[in-house]
């Protein structure tokens, strides 16, 4: 039997739903009613998990976004649109597995979906290189983003990756280049753009794929310009300060939406998206749907200012003294 991976924090959790199955298991075979003792485990997990997941730290944040039971691209791709055909390949080197992309209908509307995409196990991160696209993978994006203009199709993007990978071999094929065209290009395209932070959102590998008119995010998703570690291995010389740099780093949904990052937060299932794959589809599907149907009633000047102004404004500042 498969190990159900789980976070410290979770301890509590997994040790009800242990009773809780191992319950059902005894009903099972006695063939007798457990339905009052299973209502109290239910109603004790569900109390476990709001006051569990309502009081993380931004860290434990991080970890949850990092889940390996929490649904990948591909996992949101099957269940919020239909009419999925992938494309594949840079058209100058190879085909990159840790971004995928391709044509999909929304509620009946085609557009075009691109993502970064994680494996499951040891062989699958392998193949994905653990959802750190190489520069031919911003290339196929930026590639299929072009099509998608050309046909006047809106385009979703779906973030999820730890960074840009950067390895030798990448730095040696452009990696920055590609990540600073996709930024360029992304700013200019004339479709509506609306990105989607499904968990970790890391650095420049993130931003080239959400240069976008609305940036949404789960509630347990982060998106930063750095990962806690390695802001804590350059600021205090050691990743022991992780926790510490998560603090300040002001990666977590709330704080997105505070400082006018994120458009809106998409609220998860108690326990977080990991425990309820399609009820959290649901809610990306319907918040998704919405907010394109915004950006598709401009016009296409109109979306470029604004998408050129909402960048603009992030990060900046004013001077109390006027000096």
């Amino acid at each position: 039997m498969a190990v159900i991976p789980h976070l410290e924090f979770e301890r509590n959790l997994v040790e009800i739903k242990d009773q809780i199955d191992r319950l059902l298991e005894f009903a099972d075979k006695k063939g007798i009613d457990v339905s009052d003792e299973l209502g109290e485990l239910r109603a004790k997990l569900a109390r476990f998990q709001e006051d569990t997941f309502q009081n993380l730290s931004a860290f434990q944040q991080v970890q949850v976004a990092r889940h390996p039971r929490r649904p990948y691209s591909l996992d949101y791709i099957e269940r919020v649109f239909t009419d999925w055909i992938e494309l594949h390949g840079d058209r100058s080197f190879r085909d990159d597995p840790a971004i995928v992309g391709g044509w999909a209908r929304l509620a009946g509307s085609p557009m075009m979906v691109i993502g970064h995409q994680k494996g499951r196990n040891m062989k699958e991160n392998l193949h994905r290189n653990f959802g750190m696209p190489h520069p031919e993978g911003y290339r196929k994006a930026l590639r299929l983003m072009k099509l998608a203009e050309k046909f006047g199709r809106p385009i979703v993007t779906l973030i999820d990756t730890p960074g840009a990978y950067p390895g030798i071999g990448a730095e040696q094929r452009g990696q920055a280049q590609a990540i600073a065209a996709n930024l360029r290009e992304m700013a200019l395209l004339r479709v509506p753009l609306i990105s989607v932070v499904i968990g970790e959102g890391g650095s420049g590998g993130a931003l080239a794929l959400s240069v976008t008119d609305r940036i949404l995010v789960l509630k347990h998703a982060v998106y930063s310009v750095i990962s806690p570690e390695g802001c804590a291995a350059i600021l205090w010389r050691s990743a022991e300060h992780c926790e510490q740099a998560a603090e300040a780093l002001k990666l977590t949904s709330a704080d997105l939406l505070r400082l006018g990052i994120a458009d809106e937060v998409i609220p998860e299932p108690p326990g977080g998206a990991q425990e309820d794959w399609d009820a959290t589809a649901d809610a990306v599907q319907t918040i998704l749907s919405r907010h394109l149907g915004e950006v598709k009633s401009m016009d296409s000047q109109e979306r470029r200012v604004k998408r050129w102004e909402k960048f603009a404004e992030i990060g900046s500042w004013h001077d109390p003294k006027g000096t």
